[in-house]
């Protein structure tokens, strides 16, 4: 097994190489705006510190949100491609559950993303590696703790309504969301298609007909 993973649902650019037993190689870079121009050389930087060859991946997994439209297209597409490319399957992974697996909890718990506009991306946890409701898209406000811990970049961002976030990593990194994944195969856990996981609307719209300009 070797499983190439990445994420782009967040600032954090993030690439990682598992062989079923251990993280071979992981990079990431926090830059939101250049998702598109640092994926392909975190990959590559990966595969060299590896010293593998990307013919040798045996599967590809990347981080599917929920996340922004266009960060999410720049993982999501490059997983299909280099999929097909290698003759290998691709899958998609929650970006929010490797933030739980990350964090190590066995309690129940929340794992919080920035979702911007003063909202985060959230779901609910019973321990690192179940799911139990989510993801979804609220204001901190609204969020139901209910008393449970919240962990991720979510959390750091509104303190007071969220806690801290501590005793998880801020983002999905990818060496996380590898050794999920690899985790999941080994079990025979079936995974789901790299399909992006959006709770919004595209912010980007088709224009309309221009207007009739009158003398």
């Amino acid at each position: 097994m070797l499983v190439l993973a990445f994420d782009t649902a967040t600032p954090a650019v993030t690439a990682a190489l598992h062989d079923g037993e251990q993280v071979l190689a992981e990079h990431t870079t926090i830059d939101a705006r250049r998702h598109g121009e640092l994926l392909a050389p975190a990959i590559e930087l990966v595969l060299g510190e590896a010293r593998v060859t990307l013919r040798e991946v045996t599967a590809v997994v990347a981080g599917s949100g929920p996340g922004p439209y266009t960060g999410l297209r720049v993982g999501l597409m490059t997983a299909q491609g280099l999929a097909t490319t290698l003759g290998v399957p691709a899958y998609g992974v929650c970006s929010l559950d490797a933030v739980a697996y990350a964090g190590g909890r066995t309690e129940p718990f929340i794992a919080a993303t920035d979702a911007r506009r003063k909202e985060v991306f959230w779901a609910r946890y019973s321990d690192l590696r179940t799911r139990v409701d989510g993801p979804f898209v609220d204001r901190p406000a609204d969020v139901p703790t209910e008393g449970l811990p919240v962990v991720g970049a979510g959390a750091q961002l509104y303190p007071d309504l969220l806690g801290d976030g501590a005793g998880a990593p801020p983002y999905p990194y990818a060496g996380a969301l590898a050794a999920l994944a690899a985790e999941r195969l080994a079990k025979g856990v079936a995974l789901d298609p790299p399909r992006p996981i959006y709770l919004r609307r595209p912010d980007a719209v088709v224009p309309g007909a221009p207007k009739k300009v009158t003398a």
